[in-house]
């Protein structure tokens, strides 16, 4: 079975396997240097931040734009309302008067999200991305572990197997002698010391730990740094909330759904999480400062 998923991986890569492999490069380096996970993490989106410094800038020209634009939009709409062909042509005129490109945002929004996912699958499978050991070694590697009594049910899925084979490598590492070379041998172990941050185990889940492990406190953070970032971004931008209800249940639905998730996968991807909403809040202060 993992040969024919290894062939299908192989022939229909995703885009952002380009990206992934990339970041997995700055995610290393950064622990390298730190010989921490939850170090490398906040340095590696600063650098990230840093990097996309510039499409943000652009993107906050354009949300700044809009807003400067929305009550003289307010205005056409109340005189032309009844003449949308009409209101079309004004509004058209408005923008180019105003010399703002209604669509300029589409592009600067879109690549921040291309490289979030880059990210994300980098914190997501560290193996491939940040370690670069190939893909049919890892599929053999879980196609073992899953036979284990005891662990072999946290690698039903696959989906965070990857963060599972650091979790137990100690204990398993004699066993996967025979799949991984030495190099990688002691690339992963030395890639399992570094999971402590501030005494949360970043490889253990919240869903089934011990309140004493206060992993908790990843599912919570991740709720509340959402919520906050989102009112708090709504306040500076000094615009109201379209689409009603609508909007007040993705504002509000959205931080309950990643909290969610945040206390079901392994605490390293929450964590993550939690980072980038608050470095994304801090840049978004900076931005809108000036723009």
């Amino acid at each position: 079975r993992w040969r024919r998923r290894t062939l299908c991986r192989s022939r229909c890569l995703p885009f952002h396997y380009l990206i992934d492999n990339i970041f997995g490069y700055v995610l290393w380096f950064f622990y390298w240097l730190t010989s921490n996970y939850g170090v490398a993490i906040i340095l590696f989106t600063i650098a990230v931040k840093v990097l996309m410094f510039p499409m943000t800038i652009k993107q906050q020209k354009s949300m700044a734009a809009n807003a400067r634009l929305s009550s003289k939009q307010a205005e056409l709409k109340k005189k032309y309302g009844n003449d949308k062909q009409r209101l079309q042509q004004e509004t058209a005129k408005l923008y180019e008067k105003e010399g703002v490109n209604p669509a300029g945002g589409c592009l600067t929004s879109f690549l921040p999200l291309l490289i979030m996912l880059g990210i994300y699958y980098s914190v997501l499978n560290p193996l491939q991305n940040t370690l670069h050991i190939s893909w049919d070694k890892i599929s053999q590697a879980l196609e073992f572990m899953k036979g284990l009594p005891g662990i072999g049910s946290a690698f039903g899925s696959g989906m965070y197997g990857e963060l599972e084979i650091i979790k137990h490598f100690p204990a398993l590492q004699d066993h996967l002698t025979g799949i991984f070379s030495g190099g990688e041998i002691n690339n992963i172990a030395f890639f399992n010391q570094g999971f402590n941050f501030l005494g949360l185990d970043l490889l253990a889940t919240p869903n089934g730990s011990s309140f004493s492990s206060m992993l908790w406190l990843i599912p919570v953070l991740c709720l509340v740094t959402t919520i906050l970032s989102q009112f708090l971004t709504q306040k500076m931008n000094s615009m109201p909330m379209q689409g009603g209800g609508c909007m007040k249940v993705m504002m509000y639905g959205m931080p309950l759904i990643s909290a969610w998730f945040a206390y079901i996968v392994p605490a390293a991807v929450g964590f993550y999480w939690i980072v980038n909403t608050v470095f994304t809040f801090a840049q978004t202060c900076i931005t809108s400062k000036f723009y």
